[in-house]
């Protein structure tokens, strides 16, 4: 929900969502385990949906019921919308499986949890995060952060929830991060009371660096908003900065620039993030205005078939979030929340190392 009015916050905000990776919370308090009869019931219904191959972009999820799933779904999107964040599922077999039928499962379990949206231009609702070279991401035309094994910053992704499946786990790092957007926003707030109300400026993100082939160079929102009670976060201060090379684009003031960096340097230190370790069968569904994330370097195994390999969904979720409009990338950025036709022997193929 967009478009309702701004607040500021109080001095510091209290709230399950306002975490830190040093707080010592058990893994029981994010990590759901798939039960057998969940298990069977996935498999047996992504059995047939590998066997249909529908248009993904048509499906009806009742052609598909997942009633013992149901609840564990509910309990996913309650942690998502007014608990911690995120949640891990665990448990798939995933080494049993065809890349179509993991494929299907994920796609499914998104399509009970939200509205899958394309990622790219081409319309793709399902994307590789395996690495096809080693330089740094956005260091070069093309070089996607999916596409690199080098250290992401902290950011937000262009959907409300994003979702991460493991195929293969790296040989060394490669450990997805999260970091509290309200426990990053209170750091703030103890350390530079003064800079923290520029957090609510409208930015400017560098919009052309995610995608060459975007309208307009960049597109507008604020880093917070404060709303009902709510606060929320969009971060990724590095395609702000970026963002100023365009002539266009008004020169940040010498307190955002300041509080952008900041933010970035809390979301960094030791004991702020959580840091966890995928494992092949893995999902993590994170909502993405309310932790940011990032990766760890890392290295692969030298055999093609062992690479890192994730598989990426993003997900709009209409939770009732109040927040203001425009906030994040908006569906028109996203280049429209309305898939195309895709099936899923399309979306399967392993893009090739490139060195």
């Amino acid at each position: 929900m967009t478009g309702s009015a701004q607040e500021m916050p109080p001095q510091q905000i209290v709230s399950r969502a306002g975490w830190r990776g040093d707080d010592g919370m058990p893994a029981s308090e994010f990590v759901y385990r798939l039960s057998d009869a969940e298990l069977d019931e996935l498999e047996r219904e992504c059995a047939r949906l590998v066997a249909a191959d529908p248009d993904l972009g048509t499906l009806d999820r009742d052609d598909y019921p997942l009633p013992m799933c149901a609840a564990g779904i509910a309990e996913w999107a309650e942690q998502l919308d007014h608990g911690l964040g995120f949640v891990l599922v665990r448990g798939l077999r995933v080494a049993e499986y065809s890349n179509e039928l993991s494929s299907a499962i994920f796609f499914l379990l998104g399509l009970w949890l939200g509205n899958p949206m394309r990622q790219n231009g081409a319309g793709d609702v399902l994307t590789h995060i395996i690495a096809t070279t080693s330089k740094p991401a956005y260091s070069a035309p093309n070089v996607l952060s999916s596409r690199t094994t080098s250290e992401l910053s902290f950011h937000s992704d262009s959907a409300d929830v994003v979702g991460l499946m493991c195929l293969h786990s790296a040989k060394e790092g490669g450990a997805s991060v999260l970091a509290s957007g309200t426990t990053v926003y209170n750091e703030v707030v103890r350390r530079r009371p003064d800079l923290a109300p520029r957090l609510f400026d409208t930015y400017h993100w560098d919009w052309r660096i995610q995608d060459p082939n975007s309208p307009t160079n960049t597109y507008q929102s604020p880093v917070c908003c404060y709303v009902d009670g709510v606060l929320s976060m969009y971060g990724g201060s590095k395609i702000v900065f970026t963002a100023q090379e365009y002539p266009e684009v008004p020169r940040l003031t010498a307190d955002q620039a300041t509080v952008l960096q900041l933010v970035d340097d809390i979301a960094a230190e030791q004991g702020v993030a959580l840091e966890m370790d995928f494992q092949p069968g893995d999902i993590q569904w994170l909502l993405n205005y309310s932790a940011m994330h990032s990766r760890t370097e890392y290295r692969d195994f030298p055999e093609p078939e062992r690479r890192r390999h994730l598989i990426r969904l993003w997900l709009t979720r209409d939770a009732g979030r109040p927040m203001v409009s425009p906030f994040g990338k908006p569906v028109a950025a996203r280049g429209g929340a309305a898939m195309q036709s895709q099936h899923l022997a399309a979306l399967t193929q392993v893009p090739a190392f490139e060195g």
